[in-house]
């Protein structure tokens, strides 16, 4: 169980990484990322039509992002919760008169 729990996490930061890099490529209202390499505003870096297959697989990505936030915060805490509980083992105080 914890094997599965930490290959989720590890594709959670592969998602993130993703993520960042579909944002960062975009062409933004100003200049971009493109102009730091030397780019014309007016060049495309994938070609004319990317602009709107990057905004669609970044929403998806984000909603992707999303919902794994949320799964995984359950389930974090689901596990906080059993590890906390553990034996009830009640101890007993003696009193020496």
């Amino acid at each position: 169980m914890t094997f599965i729990y930490y290959f989720f996490i590890a594709l959670f930061m592969i998602l993130c990484l993703l993520m960042s890099g579909v944002i960062l490529i975009q062409e933004s209202k100003s200049m971009g990322l493109g102009s730091s390499f030397g780019g014309d505003s007016s060049d495309a870096l994938f070609g004319s039509s990317t602009a709107q297959v990057l905004k669609k697989f970044t929403a998806v990505l984000a909603t992707i992002f999303l919902v794994s936030c949320v799964l995984l915060s359950a389930w974090t805490s689901t596990l906080g919760l059993n590890q906390s509980k553990g034996p009830n083992v009640a101890i007993e105080e003696t009193h020496d008169a």
